[in-house]
């Protein structure tokens, strides 16, 4: 029987299991949302903006490690997800966009809500196809949702000509996927994981840094292994956190501009740095001229492109990580009696610098709560944050105990990001407590979305940090520009969030005082459906420690 192209495609995602479409309907896209009203298998999630669809596929596809999925029209709808996309492509998140297209006849003449979306995206996706022939939805659908899983993920885009899901052919699904070029590294030279653990096992000053490649590959049993065997102190990027349990004792935290004093200074004294996938992002290295001096690095990444782009290594493995490590955590032994007066300079380290913040003040401080939220949840609900001070605050007091947990912009930097991934993410793993800790900045972004999560009954647990700034602006505003704080005050115009809330038909609590903090959140945590908690934070607090730019890892500033 002949299926329209709209019939295919939506037959196509059930066939790759998708249990959820995040987005919004128009012209060019109804013959396919048509095909969708009949889908006994796909929930559709109806959200107010497209950029909300892109960060709750993408959110959901971080929480899961199956690309998420948003459906929207043409046009300005398409143009909306493309800082989804970008999001996603920074932080190799899958995700399959499907966007309409005027007909084909017509593109390139200016038509109503046309856009050259593949041409616009093209920078910022894994790969993006324009479907002109019906007989190609069910291959592109296939290759699409390999590309976005398969060797370093991230997201494709399928444009979709509202003509071509009107035609008609035969749908076959295809049973495996051939595409030329295309070939995703596994394994690993062996040649080079035996020169890796030659030099782990001569070091002196090892140190592990492992991102969110990692978390990606599945692989926190062997980082745990190679840490356990040989006694090497880890330090991860914020896209790492989860990988390895941070109240460990070989671990650094995060390092980076606002990273652990103590894992800065390891990263910097090492003689052998172990990257892990990571990609030497400059909020990790600092001044690179500076970084790491006197260490050999050996680097594990998927992507061979990461590979010496920004850090000359001088072992590289390409390869998956997780079978890369099993191969390399074979071949190493401990380290622990040739390192012990490394291992004890690091706990001198860790002893002299440890995270702090003012606890005898009267303001109530976003650390404070995230360390909070951290013990009540014991530190396993999947968090999700917007960008800014917040979201640093996050990554160093939350404490985070398994992969997949933290979910946050973190190459592209995308504030509206966090409330969004959230519902993707609780919607991808609906057994688990899902945390959204925002800034009242980020939050005004992509608010809209509370009318999702009210109409979905969707339970996230919103943490709104109002301290009436874009916060992280106004910090480097008062350190590196004088204070003369320019645009960066939000006060005067933020709207009453209780209020908000309560026209969303959302719950909501506030939270003025430290006596409030635990009762609040366990008010929040306990309640079923959505939540949104306004915290009344301290203004003029900064996110210590911190690597001004064009400094090296090791001159921190830090908390007096």
């Amino acid at each position: 029987m002949k299926l329209t192209g709209a019939q295919i495609m939506i037959k196509s995602l059930e066939a790759e299991g998708v249990d959820y479409v995040f987005g919004l309907p128009g012209g060019a896209i109804l013959p396919t949302f048509d095909a969708l009203y009949d889908s006994k298998k796909l929930k559709f999630i109806l959200v107010r903006h497209e950029q909300g669809a892109s960060h709750m596929a993408d959110g959901y596809g971080r929480a899961t490690g199956r690309p998420g999925v948003c459906l929207v029209t043409s046009g300005p709808a398409a143009t909306n997800t493309v800082t989804g996309l970008a999001t996603a492509y920074m932080d190799s998140a899958p995700m399959v966009c499907i966007t309409g297209q005027v007909a084909t006849g017509v593109i390139g003449s200016d038509a109503f809500q046309e856009a050259d979306v593949c041409g616009i995206t093209r920078p910022v996706t894994k790969h993006n196809y324009l479907i002109k022939d019906v007989r190609d939805v069910a291959r592109t659908v296939k290759e699409a949702f390999y590309i976005a899983k398969t060797g370093r993920p991230g997201p494709v885009l399928i444009d979709f000509p509202v003509d071509v899901s009107r035609a008609t052919t035969e749908f076959d699904y295809p049973d495996s996927v051939d595409i030329r070029g295309y070939e995703v590294p596994s394994k690993g030279n062996p040649v080079n994981i035996q020169r890796a653990a030659d030099l782990i096992n001569k070091s002196k000053r090892p140190c592990l840094y492992v991102g969110g490649g990692a978390v990606v590959s599945g692989a926190q049993k062997e980082v745990v292994e190679l840490v356990e065997k040989t006694g090497i102190p880890i330090t991860t990027t914020v896209l790492g956190l989860g990988i390895f349990p941070e109240n460990h004792p070989s671990s650094l935290r995060m390092l980076g501009m606002h990273g652990t004093v103590y894992a800065n200074y390891t990263v910097q004294r090492s003689d052998l740095l172990i990257a892990i996938g990571a990609r030497f992002d400059d909020r990790v290295t600092g001044n690179i001229q500076k970084f790491c001096p006197q260490a050999k690095i050996i680097h594990v990444d998927i992507d061979p492109a990461s590979i010496s782009k920004t850090v000359h290594v001088d072992v590289d493995i390409v390869g998956d990580v997780k079978p890369v490590l099993k191969q390399l955590n074979k071949l190493v032994t401990n380290r622990r009696g040739k390192i012990r007066d490394w291992l004890k300079q690091v706990q001198e380290w860790k002893d002299k610098h440890p995270l702090k913040y003012r606890k005898e003040t009267q303001e109530l401080q976003q650390e404070h709560i995230i360390r909070k939220i951290g013990e009540i949840t014991k530190h396993n609900a999947v968090v999700a944050t917007g960008v800014g001070q917040h979201q640093m605050w996050t990554a160093q007091w939350y404490q985070f105990a398994a992969p997949r947990s933290m979910i946050t912009s973190g190459g592209l930097g995308t504030m509206g990001y966090g409330f969004p991934a959230a519902i993707g993410a609780q919607l991808g793993r609906p057994g688990e407590t899902v945390v959204c800790i925002d800034g009242d900045g980020s939050t005004q972004m992509t608010m809209c979305e509370l009318a999702t999560a009210a109409y979905y009954k969707i339970p996230v647990k919103l943490f709104i940090m109002d301290n009436e700034h874009h916060g992280m602006v106004r910090q480097w505003q008062e350190l590196f520009y004088r204070e003369r704080y320019s645009g960066s005050q939000t006060g005067p115009s933020n709207p009453n969030f209780i209020k908000l809330a309560d026209g969303y038909g959302v719950q909501a609590f506030s939270m003025t005082q430290k006596e409030d903090v635990e009762k609040v959140i366990k008010q929040a945590l306990a309640h079923k459906g959505p939540v949104l908690v306004h915290c009344r934070v301290e203004k003029k607090g900064n996110v210590y420690p911190m690597v001004p730019a064009g400094h090296a890892l090791d001159q921190v500033m830090d908390m007096a």
